[in-house]
């Protein structure tokens, strides 16, 4: 297993992480991700450490906290050998203080993942969202209190805009406080967007990008194929789905590239997105999830080797979508280590 270090910071992770959405299946949108309970769990992380994935990704609202509590006592008694990455922000509850990053919720909050985690500590703590309700200043001394307390390791975001993460860090800066090390965000071959600003951002600022839905929650399993009904056992089928819909054009233009590229390698599809993913700039981490045995197996196998640049370009190629303002404008000019191709 490859290990990277995660942005402007000393902590190296695997290149691979476990996502622990699929524990629980509390409500119907998550059982559309999985239902996994302990012994299953404990199976699959066993797996993991085999491999030498020692990171497991999880937040407060998977499952309303089940998948936390699943994963801590998956991890009894080998705490001091993993990483867990948990999240807060989402609704808890139905009370006026039950979401957001409010000095008064991220307390609790962070308290409550401790329990359920059944540690005393978090490594890596992202805002799940940003809060445009709560100062950007009482968010990150928060954050900071609860390092110095010694209940957080690191501090990421996940799902923030360029400027949202840039006036986090620059109020980090100021004051000198804890700034946010990582971003988990929303990339894949079929979901290019965050090339367009937060990419570069990452690369300026030392912020290391973790991957979630490195397939486009399936789109690019090698499931989906044109003139064919969606998979019945798809997560897609069963509601389980998020980003924007893809235009079959452009899907099916990435998948056909995909199939060239893994014939060529004698990967699966599934495994040449996920190694295009890990060769692009500022990537550190992609969270990969698993209903059982065999689909995590198929997802380590995505690491060990390297696409060509040749079949990088083609992917690139088949994957490019224009766009939008200001961004269009902006590749106007020879932009040198442009990255956004």
């Amino acid at each position: 297993m490859e290990y990277r270090q995660l942005g402007a910071s000393g902590l190296r992770i695997p290149v691979l992480s476990f996502g622990t959405a699929t524990f629980g299946g509390s409500n119907e949108f998550f059982k559309a991700w999985g239902s996994t309970q302990v012994n299953e769990a404990r199976h699959l992380i066993d797996i993991c450490l085999e491999a030498g994935v020692n990171l497991f990704d999880t937040a407060n609202g998977y499952s309303d906290g089940m998948a936390e509590e699943i994963l801590g006592k998956t991890l009894e008694g080998c705490r001091a050998e993993v990483l867990i990455s948990t999240k807060a922000t989402f609704p808890t509850g139905t009370g006026p203080n039950d979401y957001g990053s409010s000095r008064q919720h991220l307390v609790k909050a962070c308290d409550d993942s401790l329990r359920r985690l059944g540690t005393d500590y978090i490594d890596i703590y992202h805002m799940h969202g940003f809060d445009t309700h709560t100062p950007v200043d009482e968010t990150l001394r928060t954050l900071d209190q609860l390092i110095q307390s010694g209940k957080v390791r690191y501090i990421a975001c996940s799902n923030f805009s360029g400027w949202h993460l840039m006036k986090s860090l620059s109020v980090s800066e100021r004051h000198g406080w804890a700034r946010y090390v990582g971003h988990q965000a929303y990339y894949s071959l079929a979901a290019r967007e965050f090339e367009w600003e937060l990419l570069p951002l990452g690369l300026d600022q030392g912020v290391g990008t973790i991957v979630w839905s490195p397939l486009s929650a399936g789109l690019l399993s090698g499931k989906f194929r044109r003139g064919q009904p969606v998979p019945e056992s798809s997560r897609l089928a069963q509601g389980g789905g998020q980003g924007p819909q893809v235009p079959d054009e452009l899907l099916f233009r990435i998948v056909d590239a995909l199939d060239e590229v893994a014939a060529e390698t004698g990967k699966t599809v599934a495994q040449v997105a996920l190694n295009w993913l890990l060769q692009r700039p500022t990537v550190v981490n992609i969270v990969v999830g698993a209903r059982n045995e065999e689909q995590l197996r198929q997802n380590l196998a995505a690491v060990g080797w390297n696409l060509t640049t040749e079949q990088v370009a083609r992917l690139n190629a088949a994957s490019a979508t224009e766009p939008i303002y200001p961004y269009w404008h902006q590749r106007r000019f020879p932009m040198l280590g442009h990255t956004g191709t």
